[in-house]
């Protein structure tokens, strides 16, 4: 059970780097959970980003409010 969860941390904090690990993601026992890790990962991302970019258009670009 270890292995699986350092393989979906790990694969976690590459996918917030946005580094995908071939042979991480590739390996029999514990890819699947590098792989899903990854992906929540890349999701954390895209939702930061949505978020930065709701509070640029709700500053309509005044930066001194």
């Amino acid at each position: 059970m270890d292995d699986e969860i350092f393989a979906y941390v790990t694969g976690r904090s590459d996918g917030i780097a946005g580094h995908r690990d071939p042979v991480r993601a590739s390996h029999a026992a514990t890819g699947a959970d590098y792989r899903m890790g990854f992906l929540d990962g890349r999701i954390e991302v895209f939702h930061l980003l949505a978020a930065v970019r709701r509070i640029q258009d709700e500053s309509d670009g005044d930066f001194l409010r």
